[in-house]
């Protein structure tokens, strides 16, 4: 883990026990199965974590921040006797089984299936076309650690960063155990101080980010000299079908990421699928694009011949779970609004791997 600073004081983070870490001011922060919870305004959980750390407990402490979510979110509140028998057989409960007593509803769909969706791969295209032999790597909104698993299976320093408590230690436990986590507020002061990064990226997340200049002015910080900065998945506010999230129309994004190279979204699965190399768009004002994805820094994009953006040649295939004897298995009709469209595995075409018609899941899926 890197050096971490407070995130309302700016000063220095040093453990003072082996569950928490303190500023020399008077601040103090919980430390719950490796990962720092570092969420301003929430004195409350913290204190409550934090009195159970020092009674002893980490198991109701880790309870305790298992019940916390982001500012946006409209599911069901946690149930207790749920979190408790969660954290008690965590060694044994399958992802999907974890994230059902989190109580997650759609956003559980969401993880357990991003595999095989379009922008889950279109971001995979993306960082394949520039992949610049990363030794280290943040990603804010880092969710259940899909993109970390890849980066850390091919010998990436990662460290992940999430709003949400719950979704980081999902990602140790079951997905990308080998990354480091971080639990903070990307639109209050960032905890990582002046730390560098090979390869800084924010996937299906900065769109709905609040101070999204703020955010993206902390995102371009970390980004080592010769780094690279990855966008993918940021809403087209003009588009055809309507813009499913917080969206901004093309100036407005250009005038966020004026040096980007820019992407439409269905270029970059396109590319992935046909081992090709994307054509930048640019920042287009057309009512076709539904989504872009960017980088700023590196070269021009490579061909997308399979490095990240292909399972590795010793992955355990299995046939994609949504994919039954008479066609797709959709979770819900929402999931089906939302992802069917671009999804490249519903065809008997193409190599299986590359449409993710075959997957590579976590042993515990």
């Amino acid at each position: 883990m890197i050096p971490l600073r407070s995130p309302t004081s700016g000063q220095p983070l040093r453990a003072d026990t082996p569950h928490s870490l303190a500023d020399g001011w008077g601040g103090r922060w919980p430390v719950v199965d490796g990962i720092p919870f570092l969420r301003v305004e929430q004195e409350g959980l913290v204190a409550v974590a934090l009195d159970h750390l020092d009674r002893g407990d980490p198991d109701e402490a880790l309870v305790a921040l298992l019940t916390n979510q982001d500012d946006w979110w409209t599911g069901p509140a946690t149930n207790l006797d749920e979190l408790r028998r969660l954290v008690r057989e965590r060694d044994t409960l399958s992802l999907r089984e974890a994230m059902a007593l989190l109580r997650l509803g759609p956003v559980a769909d969401y993880f357990a299936y991003r595999w095989s969706d379009p922008t889950y791969l279109a971001g995979l295209a993306l960082l394949e076309a520039h992949w610049n032999e990363p030794r280290t790597a943040f990603e804010l909104a880092c969710g259940i650690g899909h993109y970390l698993r890849e980066f850390t299976r091919r010998g990436v320093k990662c460290l992940g960063a999430d709003v949400v408590f719950a979704k980081c230690w999902l990602a140790k436990h079951w997905v990308a155990p080998d990354a480091d986590y971080i639990v903070f507020d990307a639109a209050a002061t960032w905890p990582i101080g002046d730390a560098k990064f090979d390869l800084v990226q924010c996937h299906d997340a900065f769109y709905f980010m609040p101070r999204q200049e703020f955010v993206l002015e902390r995102l371009r910080a970390a980004v080592a000299p010769t780094g690279l900065l990855a966008v993918s998945h940021i809403h087209n506010s003009r588009y055809e079908g309507g813009a499913k999230g917080p969206a901004r129309p093309a100036d407005e994004w250009a005038a966020l990421f004026s040096h980007a190279r820019v992407y439409n979204e269905r270029a970059l699965l396109a590319a992935l699928v046909r081992a090709d190399s994307p054509a930048p768009a640019g920042w287009a004002d057309d009512p076709a694009v539904e989504a872009w994805s960017l980088v700023e820094g590196g070269g021009p994009a490579r061909v997308v011949e399979g490095g990240i953006a292909v399972p590795p040649a010793d992955a355990e295939l299995r046939t994609n779970p949504l994919l039954g004897p008479d066609g797709p298995r959709w979770p819900s009709d929402r999931y089906r609004d939302e992802y069917a469209d671009g999804c490249a595995w519903t065809d008997d075409e193409g190599d299986p791997a590359r449409t993710r018609r075959l997957v590579d899941l976590p042993e515990r899926w």
